[in-house]
């Protein structure tokens, strides 16, 4: 039986789980999901699999007796690529840290909720306390979405991404958008017949890093600071004695709160007619083709208060709230109107070879996500 929060976090890392939407022959959420139904039906939690197309999440729920306020706990169960790892779900343990895949983002984060969650489940609370660990959050999110679109709510959430103990109430967006310059395919020996749509599209980036200095110069969000554009990927020609018809460029404008996919294709757009205005012969269109939206939430909401002063009196430190510049889960939970946090554990190289959790900082994780439920859902 695994019961202790190292050897929890332990036998998660040892799981892969690694995200098929990233690398077509990745192992999935499948055992993984089995595994955390498994263990939460041995402590007489209720649960559920959520699926979206094979994709498996688990919902799990301590049932209140009724009449109190409901509470998620959310993350993720599946993570990026092992490239460049050796036993990447092999944990290891050296000066009180775990090493492995998804270590900090986030299987421990996955054992503190299960373990706070089991503790719920003792306690007789009056309302329910539910986890939902998703998957796909590294690529699309069709483990929260597809959970949310099942009919799990409640009145707030936590977000349990690793913010080495702090309290989040902020994080950035992103739009992602095509941009496709139009040329004249001809022979390379034919200048006056062929269009060059890869040097149509250096007049675009010389504006699109126009756009960026712009952006670091704007104030910006108290937390989050200002918005970001970076060209991405591009693509254009077929060989080297034609002149390209066409050149695509991939590119991610990350965003904070007040700015909106529109205003994003609003800039891209000004940046077109800067070239047109320049240049008569040039074209292009502009396609958005993903947004994720930003979060925020009042740093004086109930929730936010709460876990800030449960987490202080654990950690024995103050602790500020801030702001994240990647984007999370939370957005979808608050977009739902579920009032959301973000508090996890310590941990450090996400995404890289020597991905790692402070394993002190899980039991600390642990005792605040049950704190927290015992007073929110008392």
């Amino acid at each position: 039986m695994t019961n202790t929060f190292q050897e929890l976090t332990a036998k998660l890392v040892s799981i892969d789980s690694t995200n098929p939407t990233l690398s077509p022959t990745a192992a999935g959420e499948m055992e993984i999901a089995a595994f955390v139904a498994d263990w939460c039906r041995d402590r007489s939690l209720d649960v559920r699999i959520v699926d979206a197309d094979g994709r498996p999440s688990v919902v799990a729920v301590a049932r209140g007796t009724g009449g109190g306020r409901s509470l998620i706990l959310n993350g993720h169960l599946d993570t990026v690529g092992v490239d460049g790892m050796d036993d990447p779900f092999r944990p290891r343990i050296e000066e009180g840290r775990m090493y492995g895949r998804g270590a900090g983002d986030m299987k421990a984060s996955v054992a503190a909720m299960m373990a706070a969650l089991a503790s719920a489940g003792t306690m007789a609370l009056r309302g329910d306390v539910i986890m939902t660990a998703v998957a796909d959050e590294e690529a699309y999110s069709v483990g929260t979405t597809a959970v949310l679109d099942s009919g799990v709510t409640a009145d707030a959430a936590i977000v349990t991404e690793p913010t080495n103990g702090d309290v989040v109430v902020a994080h950035k967006g992103f739009v992602w958008a095509d941009v496709i310059t139009q040329g004249r395919a001809a022979h390379g020996s034919r200048p006056n017949d062929g269009l060059d749509a890869i040097t149509k599209m250096g007049a675009f980036l010389r504006g699109l890093e126009d756009l960026q200095t712009e952006l670091e110069q704007r104030t910006g969000d108290p937390l989050l600071g200002s918005g970001s554009v970076h060209a991405s990927v591009i693509a254009g020609g077929r060989e080297m004695s034609s002149y390209p018809a066409t050149c695509r460029l991939g590119l991610e404008r990350r965003t904070v709160p007040g700015e909106t996919a529109q205003s994003v294709i609003t800039e891209l757009e000004d940046i077109a007619e800067g070239c047109r205005r320049t240049d008569p012969g040039f074209k292009a269109s502009i396609d958005l083709t993903f947004e994720r939206r930003p979060f925020s939430i009042d740093a004086g909401h109930e929730i936010v208060e709460l876990v800030s002063s449960v987490a202080a009196r654990t950690s024995g430190r103050r602790t500020g709230v801030s702001g994240s510049a990647g984007w999370m889960d939370a957005a979808l939970l608050s977009d739902r109107s579920i009032p959301t946090v973000v508090y996890g554990p310590a941990g450090g190289d996400f995404h890289g070879d020597n991905e790692w959790v402070d394993v002190a900082s899980i039991e600390a994780c642990t005792e605040v996500l049950t704190e927290v439920a015992k007073a929110y859902c008392a």
